[in-house]
């Protein structure tokens, strides 16, 4: 079921939405408190002069940072601000972007959000700018290291359509048909519904090797989709995937054919870059909360765990 639309912010606000049904913005403790800022009825304004509306309703229970902009009355300001889970457990605020590519977003400490929101807010600092100075953990000028795979962030050409529900391998690239049939023959091969991976016997899989499940999305109108685009096309709901994985112009040209996993929860836009018997073990660990997506971002000069495997 889609979540209501959100309340118009007033001009030069900026929401704040708790989506986490055990944090709230007016309780105290956690990364709300860090925020710092003085109440002004229904507004909580920062040092900056930032001034935030916050929103709490069970409704956007679990909202995604993707879901947001379709949520958002036009002319809703630049941002908005998500205390999530990831945020209550110590991951930062996300940003979500609602201006230049609609639904990716960026971790913040909550110390930093005003000063942060404020540059944002008059222009001195643009979202694109935020993306490329996320650390591994996805929180910008974080010290969790550099990515080696640094998020793209090229403006967007072209609208596209929504994307299908589920677990998804989307063709981006369609210069080498040759090398899209072997990638789906590595995969497992793709079954009549158009899944790879559906259909293996369990007695078969080698779980240090996990294959990779997913419905293939293989139509020209995703052509060049890049990554800060997927959060927002995918459909909302909370049983949706925590990835998706795009095969883009570097699964076809680099060894051991790389695929581009784009994260949808923690930091929706985010990418890591694996070689393709990699990303199935990734989604199974996602899935059952064993690991977090940035152990799977290889940092910059650092050989990837998975090298060895």
């Amino acid at each position: 079921m889609s979540s209501p639309e959100l309340p118009q912010p007033e001009p030069g606000q900026v929401l704040l939405l708790c989506t986490h049904a055990e944090g709230g913005t007016q309780g105290r403790g956690g990364p709300l408190d860090e925020i710092g800022g003085r109440r002004e009825g229904d507004v909580l304004v920062l040092g900056d002069g930032v001034r935030l509306r916050p929103v709490e309703d069970g409704r956007w229970h679990c909202l995604r940072g993707g879901d947001v902009p379709a949520l958002v009355h036009p002319g809703g300001g630049p941002v908005a601000v998500l205390a999530d889970l990831p945020a209550a457990y110590g991951g930062g605020l996300l940003l979500v972007d609602l201006a230049a590519t609609p639904g990716r977003g960026v971790r913040v400490p909550p110390a930093r959000l005003g000063e942060i929101l404020a540059a944002l807010l008059d222009g001195t600092l643009a979202f694109d700018h935020l993306v490329r100075d996320m650390d591994v953990y996805g929180t910008y000028q974080g010290d969790g290291g550099r990515p080696a795979f640094p998020t793209p962030t090229a403006p967007p050409h072209r609208p596209l359509p929504a994307l299908p529900s589920g677990q998804l391998l989307v063709r981006t690239c369609f210069d080498d048909e040759e090398g899209w049939r072997a990638l789906l023959d590595e995969l497992g091969g793709a079954d009549e519904d158009g899944w790879v991976g559906a259909d293996l016997d369990p007695d078969d899989i080698d779980v240090d090797h996990y294959p990779l499940t997913a419905s293939v999305v293989d139509d020209r109108a995703f052509e060049g989709l890049l990554p800060g685009q997927v959060p927002a096309l995918v459909p909302p709901g909370e049983e949706n995937p925590r990835l998706a994985v795009l095969a883009d112009a570097r699964t076809f040209a680099e060894p051991g054919r790389p695929l581009t996993v784009v994260d949808l929860y923690d930091c929706p836009g985010r990418i890591a870059v694996l070689p393709c018997r990699v990303v199935g073990s990734m989604a199974c660990n996602l899935e059952i909360a064993n690991m977090d997506f940035h152990e799977f971002v290889a940092v910059e000069g650092t050989r990837p765990w998975w090298q060895g495997l």
